[in-house]
């Protein structure tokens, strides 16, 4: 009899953990697991970087200022190379992403390009495409103070769109963006040091943590 009862307790946890195993398979299968961690650190040092040729283009135009400084004062000019420079960061980025995935997908013999993947692309990529056209809305209208703002919070909707797809780390990462962007819509004097924060701080603290969690 207690041989029984062991032997239908050893077959139910069996069955048990064939279901978890399932189970984790099925939630694998459904979600963007290539993305690398060293991506994200490459891509903060990447926006360190475009932040400070930024702070450069500002010093141009206004000799002895810092990163502290209302948007008003920075020009039309200014604001053009501002805005080529955040282009540029954001086309870099973009490659970095593509590269460590495609590199970590090989690595780990995962599938790269599928259905799964095209729907983080398209969750991504909505909130980007209306947060450039409203970014065109404001230079149009001459209101450069909110264009940070602006970055970081349509950024961060596009992490959380995607986050459902792919590591939950990505959907808090989008989180911290939205706040930051809030602040800086509050804040725009402190623009340059909200970049820094949202797009190079963040995206580095991101990375480490990706990387000794799951790379």
């Amino acid at each position: 009899m207690a041989q029984s009862t062991f032997t239908t307790m050893e077959n139910y946890n069996n069955h048990s953990d064939d279901l978890k195993l399932i189970r984790k398979i099925m939630e694998d299968s459904s979600r963007f697991l290539s993305l690398s961690g060293l991506s994200g650190i490459f891509i903060g040092f990447l926006a360190f970087i475009g932040a400070y040729f930024a702070l450069l283009i500002i010093q141009k135009f206004n000799p002895g200022a810092g990163m502290i400084i209302h948007p008003g004062l920075i020009g039309a000019e200014a604001g053009k190379l501002i805005l080529l420079d955040a282009i540029i960061v954001l086309a870099l980025a973009i490659f970095i992403a593509y590269y460590f995935a495609l590199r970590n997908s090989r690595k780990t013999e995962t599938i790269f390009w599928g259905p799964v993947t095209k729907r983080l692309l398209i969750s991504l990529s909505i909130p980007l495409i209306f947060g450039a056209l409203f970014i065109v809305v404001l230079l149009i209208n001459n209101n450069p103070e909110y264009l940070v703002s602006t970055m970081l919070c349509f950024y961060g909707m596009a992490l959380i769109n995607a986050g459902k797809f792919t590591f939950d780390e990505v959907r808090y990462l989008g989180i911290f963006e939205l706040i930051l962007g809030i602040a800086a819509g509050l804040l725009p004097e402190y623009g340059l040091i909200f970049w820094v924060l949202g797009f190079s701080i963040l995206h580095i603290l991101y990375g480490i943590i990706l990387h000794r969690k799951y790379n």
